[in-house]
């Protein structure tokens, strides 16, 4: 591996969590078309399926393993909300596992099983079972020792069709890492959740927001316009932060909490970082994409890129937008809000 990348990975930058309340909707894309019947379809899952499948078997798996950077970083910061929950789970459904990142994170003393979920077989499959036992998570930004292994199953399934593989009330836990922003009916996708979850059952996600990738989705946008005089979609459009919290309270969760985070890595090029999108499966999947970049837009597109958000050693950045939420099933034993007027203490008095 080039010594430049190498250490252009590792330049993950923690960045300030941001809390987001307000509520809006996003429209999709016109230029998409939308089918009579079920969903909007603005994914095409089956060549996202492909993608993904040949990023994961790629050199027998090794350079799906090397850009397992950004997922293995989120991994590690859900696994921080999680620990946050004074609860013990005798399983964990983890929805669009991937191989693992969030599963071999999982302390056996809270989690004896996990159920790990994805539409594609290469890397649902990509790494043993020996890998999720004894072994030492070594992380960007923190270390974690599993001494005692996790019982882990595997099931090749669809993630848009839990309800079809997963009982209505049956799972206490169910978790998903990167793998919603690829979901076209994610509305759907929650309340399906929320359906197989026992009351007081908890879902903890994290999903990439709109804000990903914006400087590569600039860079590409003025350079098209300079070059071919329009713009077609090149990087997949993805929730608002804001949408979050309302599609949640739509499928039925209470006791909501919403976060922002951004994970930032710089690359010593465009180049790079469109290596590495697709050793991660990440390619675009839009329905009526271009295939084809020619190569001068794409020149055009990296001389841009440099030029609007270029960092003085020459490298560029990455942003990739994080939504973390939280959400539980109502149940009776949940704590509710006091009706109101029920309140003792003034609030002019404490201010």
């Amino acid at each position: 591996m080039n010594v430049a990348r190498s250490l252009a990975r590792a330049r993950i930058l923690r960045v300030q969590t941001r809390n987001y309340a307000a509520i809006s909707s996003s429209s999709p894309s016109p230029s998409l078309t939308a089918h009579t019947l079920g969903p909007f379809q603005v994914f095409d899952r089956e060549t996202k399926r492909i993608q993904r499948d040949k990023a994961a078997s790629k050199h027998g798996g090794e350079s799906s393993r090397t850009v397992d950077y950004v997922r293995d970083e989120i991994a590690d910061r859900m696994m921080e909300r999680l620990e946050d929950i004074k609860r013990r789970f005798s399983t964990v459904v983890d929805l669009g596992s991937g191989s693992g990142h969030f599963a071999k994170l999982l302390d056996p003393e809270k989690t004896k099983k996990c159920i790990m979920i994805d539409s594609s077989r290469e890397a649902l499959h990509r790494d043993p079972d020996s890998e999720f036992e004894g072994q030492n998570c070594i992380l960007l930004s923190c270390t974690r020792v599993n001494r005692y292994p996790v019982e882990v199953e595997r099931i090749h399934a669809d993630e848009e069709n839990l309800l079809q593989i997963m009982n209505p009330n049956s799972q206490e836990a169910i978790v998903s890492c990167l793998s919603l922003h690829w979901v076209n009916d994610l509305p759907g996708v929650l309340i399906q959740i929320k359906e197989a979850l026992q009351p007081d059952g908890l879902f903890l996600g994290a999903m990439l927001g709109g804000e990903t990738l914006f400087e590569l989705r600039t860079a590409l946008q003025l350079a098209q316009v300079d070059r071919e005089g329009g713009i077609s979609p090149h990087i997949s459009p993805m929730t608002d932060t804001r949408d979050v919290s309302n599609l949640l309270g739509r499928a039925g969760f209470t006791l909501l909490t919403v976060d922002i985070d951004e994970v930032k890595v710089t690359y010593p090029s465009m180049w790079e970082l469109m290596d590495d999108l697709r050793d991660m499966g990440e390619s675009n999947a839009v329905i009526g994409r271009r295939h084809i970049i020619h190569r001068d837009t794409l020149a055009a597109a990296s001389a841009i890129y440099k030029e609007l958000h270029g960092n003085e050693d020459g490298t560029v950045p990455a942003t990739f937008q994080v939504i973390f939420m939280i959400g539980w099933k109502p149940a009776p034993t949940q704590p509710k809000p006091l009706e109101r007027g029920s309140g003792k203490t003034n609030l002019k008095d404490v201010l």
